[in-house]
């Protein structure tokens, strides 16, 4: 029998000062080693799995590392243009790099996928950490929604959609051309990570990620009246247990550090299954759940990337998955979810201070104003302000305009300031609070200022990345432009005001941006100070390249 292949990655996920996880997808089933530490697959749906946990290592080393196959090694591939995946442990000095961003479209890296979607960000992020040293490459990415588009797949996979649903049996004719099962989701995670530049640097810079709507469907769970639409679906059903279940073991499963692994209940039963028809019966239970009944699962989760010298503390933020959607009590994330968030939060780990804490959410909470004036007045208007006969064309301009950010839950966009300033008002407050998001298809930076909180004691930023790569139509960035013009800031707060939505109590000005080009962002944590520095990607002679547009101290 042949040698068992890699299909899917080497990705490596979780890392601290001792540990590191290492995800892949096999061919069938076999033992997997990464540095003499070793798992057995697992499979759903007759895909072949393995987390491989690496425990022990030396804090502040660079290791070289290789994947081997039932003995026989596989990784690197012979020939390969990129230098050894390495594992680098945290470092004990005062120093961490944090690259993020969103919203990145599998579109072919040749001319016409070029000329259509533009240079790929973490495609020219990968080609400058091939030539530069590590103290130059990002420590650690958070990939904030969006890395697959169920609802938008590339012309190969829609072609792949077609033959697969020739026979017009079975599937509703609005979403042929869609991904609906856990199989058509798999397509996407091999289309998306393994291009040769992106899957080295998968394989080589640990990674934490979120879910956002394209992971199932544009508009997923914008409100109530969508939802009920949606669960009608003959579809429905499919697409969310292929979406969940998928989620959970290409994305998810990465994010939680060894620790929480032994915790969690999903990934046990996964492990103490022996039966792959049995274990996916009861991975898309679970899948199915996690949709119907929110709290039944947590999608939220932290990660801790201080050291003795700094602590710092990611909070990665579900903000689509266990919202309320009743018109009397809409809110962005529910109370369970919440109260475990704000928990996190405040608390370090134990023998640790949080100087700086990172909120991830794949929508931003500050928005440019123009838009935020918009879905506060459309959220009023949708659950009555102006009458039941606008609520309906409340509705259909929430839908229409994708307005389901932050600020058209209000309630909870209230509850987050108040979790900010309870934050930078404790004794040991953090020296900055950085939000970082997507979604929105431009990137910009923004500087709040809270009642009561002295900046210079503790910094709030709203810092958005998006796209990697999956540009705006020119009307489209146009109209984001113009949403952050005086006159029109000022025409969408008098509208606001006129469904009788109140100010909320926080300052913000973009200071900088947006701009609509793909690129990375990288938070540059030293001491207690932040910096953050934004690059945009774009083609020259020798390729796709990143180019510094703004460096910003984010601290005084």
């Amino acid at each position: 029998m042949s040698t068992p292949s890699i299909v899917v990655g080497p990705l490596l996920r979780y890392v601290d000062a001792h540990c590191a996880t290492v995800w892949v997808e096999t061919d069938r089933a076999c033992e997997v080693e990464v540095l003499a530490h070793r798992a057995r697959t697992w499979s759903v749906h007759g895909h072949h799995y393995a987390l491989v946990r690496l425990e022990g290592l030396e804090a502040g080393t660079e290791t070289e590392y290789g994947v081997a196959l039932d003995g026989e090694p596989v990784w690197p591939e012979p020939g390969s243009a990129y230098p050894p995946s390495v594992i680098r442990t945290f470092r004990d000095d005062e120093t961490f790099r944090l690259a993020f961003g969103s919203c990145r479209r599998a579109a072919p890296l040749d001319e016409p996928g070029l000329k259509q979607f533009g240079a790929d960000a973490l495609v020219a992020m990968a080609e400058r950490m091939a030539r530069t040293t590590y103290e130059q490459w990002p420590d650690a990415m958070f990939l904030a929604g969006d890395q697959v588009y169920a609802d938008e797949p590339s012309e190969d996979i829609r072609g792949r959609l077609r033959d697969a649903h020739s026979s017009g049996t079975g599937v509703d004719d609005e979403v042929r051309e869609e991904i609906g099962t856990f199989e058509e989701y798999t397509w996407l995670y091999s289309e998306s990570w393994m291009p040769a530049p992106v899957r080295w640097l998968l394989s080589t810079v640990p990674t934490c990620m979120l879910l956002d709507d394209h992971d199932l469907r544009d508009d997923w769970n914008t409100s109530l009246s969508w939802r009920e639409w949606v669960t009608q679906q003959p579809w429905w059903h499919d697409r969310v247990t292929g979406a969940f279940a998928s989620y959970w073991v290409y994305q998810h499963l990465g994010n939680l550090s060894p620790q929480q692994l032994d915790k969690d209940p999903t990934y046990a039963m996964v492990l103490a299954t022996d039966d792959d028809r049995e274990r996916t019966r009861k991975l898309e239970e679970f899948a199915w759940r996690s949709d119907t009944e929110p709290d039944s699962a947590r999608w939220s989760f932290y990660r801790d990337f201080g050291n003795t010298h700094m602590g710092v503390r990611m909070l990665a933020v579900d903000s689509r998955c266990s919202r309320n959607l009743n018109p009397a009590d809409r809110a962005m994330v529910d109370t369970a979810e919440w109260e475990w968030l704000v928990e996190q939060a405040t608390t370090p780990a134990p023998g640790q201070r949080i100087d700086h804490l990172l909120v991830g959410t794949t929508l931003p909470f500050l928005l440019l104003h123009g838009i935020h004036h918009l879905e506060g007045w459309d959220e009023a208007v949708s659950e009555g302000a102006w009458g039941r006969r606008a609520k309906r064309l409340g509705e259909k301009v929430r839908q229409a305009a994708d307005l389901e950010h932050w600020s058209a839950f209000r309630r909870s966009f209230h509850d987050v300031l108040d979790l900010l300033q309870r934050v930078a008002r404790a004794d040991a407050a953090p020296a900055s609070v950085l939000l970082l998001s997507g979604d929105v298809h431009c990137s910009y930076t923004a500087r709040a200022s809270l009642p009561g909180i002295d900046p210079r004691r503790t910094a709030v930023h709203q810092l958005t990345m998006s796209p990697f790569r999956n540009p705006l139509e020119v009307p489209i960035k146009i109209a984001n432009r113009a949403f952050e013009t005086r006159p029109v800031r000022a025409l969408m707060h008098a509208l606001a005001r006129s469904a009788r939505v109140r100010d909320v109590p926080v300052d913000w000005e973009v200071e900088h941006g947006p701009w609509f080009d793909n690129g990375v962002m990288t938070v540059v944590l030293a001491g207690r100070h932040a910096t953050v520095e934004v690059e945009h990607a774009s083609l020259d002679e020798g390729g796709q390249v990143l180019r510094r547009t703004l460096t910003l101290p984010l601290t005084t």
